[in-house]
């Protein structure tokens, strides 16, 4: 026995820490969650300006059969993003062309990575099966965060 901890004082302490982390409410793990999101301020944040799915909804009652790719644009100031969803994975392109990393971060938390070659092109196979966002780093610096997206 050290310092007067029994096992008994150190298990019931233990307990004590467990129903106090189990008493945390949901929205406040969220919250500090979304505030660590805040480490990728330094990218300029792309908006999506083009899906093909609204494209879609509005020909509808004009077209029997629909397309079977759908068409992502998420534009920034000094780059725009081209994906295009095809079975399992994601094509997709930087404009202007630049070579970089592409990072897909999950909800969870989970980041991978994938090449972006000389000419901008790039692929994410499979497609995460949850929300995803992707950030790409240029070999200029240029630093780009989409929003959330979900296929």
């Amino acid at each position: 026995m050290r310092n007067g901890w029994d096992d008994e004082r150190l298990l019931a302490a233990l307990s004590e820490a467990m129903k106090a982390r189990a008493a945390v409410p949901s929205w406040f793990i969220e919250t500090g969650k979304n505030a660590f999101a805040w480490h990728n301020i330094d990218a300029e944040l792309a908006q999506l300006t083009y899906d093909s799915n609204e494209d879609l909804r509005e020909a509808a009652a004009m077209r029997s059969e629909t397309a079977s790719i759908r068409a992502l644009t998420f534009t920034s100031e000094h780059l725009t993003l081209e994906l295009e969803v095809t079975g399992n994975s994601l094509l997709g392109q930087l404009f202007p062309a630049r070579a970089g990393v592409l990072e897909i971060h999950s909800r969870a938390g989970e980041i991978t990575t994938t090449e972006v070659d000389e000419i901008g092109c790039f692929s994410v196979d499979p497609i995460p099966d949850s929300p995803f966002r992707l950030r790409s780093r240029t070999s200029d610096g240029t630093h780009v965060l989409t929003g959330w997206i979900t296929i």
